[in-house]
């Protein structure tokens, strides 16, 4: 499997988890919230809004693309402390991210 099949493979893994724990939305958040300046856009999305419609959405869009893919990728470490609060089994979403991240 090539890395970009991988990278997709853990994407789809990583909506189906986010769907499981009941965090993935039907519906996006406000144009505004896009707009945003912060990392991980924290100050108008939470972890895993961002997580859907933006990490989610455009590392797709990089891949069908066939855009050249980033250095690096370092999600998990922000993932391990932006989830830590959640009622939900994030213990999954992590270990994804970690795997994706390992990829860079």
């Amino acid at each position: 499997m090539t890395r970009r099949a991988q990278l997709i493979s853990l994407l789809d893994d990583l909506q189906d988890e986010l769907d499981q724990q009941g965090l993935w939305e039907t519906q996006p958040p406000p144009p505004t919230a896009f707009d945003s300046a912060t990392p991980f856009f924290a100050d108008t999305m939470d972890f895993s809004q961002w997580l859907q419609w933006v990490f989610i959405a455009r590392f797709r869009a990089i891949l069908e693309a066939d855009h050249p893919l980033p250095g690096q990728c370092d999600v998990a470490p922000m993932a391990e402390e932006a989830l830590k609060e959640m009622d939900e089994d994030v213990t999954e979403i992590i270990n994804l991210l970690k795997q994706f991240d390992d990829h860079f």
